[in-house]
């Protein structure tokens, strides 16, 4: 029998006995043998030494462990393994030590390891621990192993949680365990070491995860991405539509020339396979993560990634709208009355324009501060949050003063965003800015750099954008077009950019 075939076979038992539910509560979902067996595929092996030191920090009952040795099996270079282990759910550590003493009595090499029964996080930074009774022979020091591969738990924590404070350097605001096991992955490696993470996409663009990036990025090089075509392939038997994407980062303060971008149907082998200049994927100050996986996804981003203006560099902004309904209600009206201001939805953009009212049941506010109160100006408006299947990601609308002329306030819900000028927005300015937004060029764009559903203000904020004469220009042309369609915003973006 493969190694691997007999720990997943354990694992699927295990999973058979344990709801689902419990082990969703701890962030556990163990990795498909498939999904193992490509993470261990994406390690360079070309300078192996006779003796290969691995890290598994979450090591669940072994799958990636196992994937990896089987992978060194072969090769007459690998003399001798020691494997570290981190796991601390009761639950599972029997299955993961039947399992370690079984790897070492059938691995094809010489197999040493260690299973630290304790936190992964908080062990590196308390008082050095006492030598533990799971020990086989010495296991290798800290901060000296050759790889790294990891499935981490995903679970958000508070911000004042044990493991955040351990690593303030990447905390901002309430952090994820994922994270901070990547992190903790990359002080562990040796110099020229790789680590091999299977994570959510979510932590490659936004404010939430800048300092991880920047950590990351500033620490070690990104040298391969692969991306899933479907989510619900990645677990399996797990049921999980989380958006996963494994990352391969070598610790070195030197990034590659190119970062190759792979990217399958399921979890089987990649069908399709690219190499992108490493700056195209890393991208400015907040370091960015961009994941083009064709050549037209590439030549989206070098066209695009050539204008030299943002909106904060124009005098505009991309603001959260200040209302949150729900805590609002005493506010809230289904009809004008007296001290009541407009309630802007996105119920009530249709077809690039604000349609009011919709006879929604709280579309009028009556302000319970001025916060919630903006001026009734022209603005941009963007969904802030869009379905997975939608055919769009960026999703605008033009809001004119003039269409709800006799107000000289209004209030915009949280779900919305717009986009607004130090001086207020002109018509051309409007019309211009929804060329942009509504075009399938920035879509496109937009998509390569954020895989989740939730666009942010953060990120639009930073979009590359042609300067304010260029935009004023192709609002004029759509306002004679008279045709706000995508087509159309397409084609007239094509002609001046």
């Amino acid at each position: 029998m493969k190694l691997l075939d007999y720990v997943v076979a354990v694992t699927v038992k295990f999973c058979a006995q344990h709801p689902k539910a419990e082990r969703k509560r701890l962030g556990q979902f163990f990795t498909s043998p498939e999904t193992a067996a490509l993470m261990a595929a994406r390690l360079d092996l070309s300078q192996l030494g006779p003796h290969v030191t691995i890290l598994d920090p979450g090591a669940g009952t072994g799958i990636l462990a196992c994937a990896l040795i089987e992978r060194l099996a072969p090769l007459s270079t690998c003399e001798q393994i020691t494997l570290v282990c981190y796991e601390n759910d009761p639950e599972i550590l029997p299955v993961l030590r039947a399992n370690l003493a079984w790897l070492q009595e059938h691995s094809p090499i010489a197999l040493s390891y260690e299973l630290r029964a304790t936190n992964y996080i908080l062990a590196q930074v308390a008082a050095p621990r006492a030598a533990s009774d799971e020990a086989e022979p010495t296991a290798a020091a800290m901060d000296a192993f050759d790889f790294v591969i990891a499935n981490p738990p995903y679970l958000k924590l508070a911000k004042n949680a044990p493991e955040a404070l351990a690593l303030p350097e990447v905390c901002y605001g309430a952090p994820n365990l994922y994270f901070l096991f990547a992190t903790m992955s990359l002080k562990n490696l040796k110099a020229g070491g790789q680590m091999v993470y299977l994570i959510p996409r979510a932590w490659s663009s936004g404010a939430y995860f800048e300092r991880f990036r920047t950590w990351l990025c500033t620490h070690g090089a990104l040298t391969q991405l692969h991306l899933f075509e479907r989510r619900d392939q990645v677990f399996t038997q797990e049921q999980v539509l989380q958006e996963t994407v494994i990352i391969t980062v070598t610790k070195t303060t030197t990034p590659p020339p190119l970062v190759t971008v792979s990217q399958s149907l399921s979890n089987g082998a990649p069908h399709t396979k690219l190499s992108v200049p490493y700056d195209l994927v890393v991208q400015g100050p907040k370091r960015y993560i961009f994941m083009p996986t064709c050549a037209a996804d590439v030549a989206c981003l070098q066209c695009l990634g050539r204008l030299k203006y943002t909106l904060p560099r124009l005098g505009c902004k991309l603001h959260t709208g200040p209302c949150i309904d729900f805590r609002q209600r005493a506010g809230l009206r289904a009809q004008p009355e007296t001290g009541a201001i407009p309630l802007l939805y996105a119920a009530h953009l249709k077809a690039g324009r604000v349609h009011f009212p919709q006879g929604l049941t709280s579309e009028w506010l009556i302000p319970s501060r001025p916060s919630l109160v903006q001026a009734n100006h022209n603005y941009l408006l963007l969904k802030r949050i869009s379905a997975k299947e939608e055919p769009r990601r960026l999703q605008a609308a033009i809001y004119l003063a003039s269409d709800l002329a006799p107000y000289a306030q209004l209030s915009t819900d949280n779900k919305l965003g717009f986009i607004s000028g130090i001086e207020p927005l002109s018509l051309t300015q409007v019309y211009g800015l929804y060329v942009i937004f509504n075009s399938s060029s920035y879509d496109h764009y937009y998509r390569l750099l954020n895989g989740s559903t939730q666009v942010n203000a953060s990120e639009i904020n930073a979009l590359p954008l042609p300067d304010m004469s260029t935009i004023e220009a192709m609002g004029q042309e759509l306002r004679t077009a008279a045709d706000l369609t995508s087509t159309t915003c397409e084609a007239i973006l094509a002609r001046f950019i």
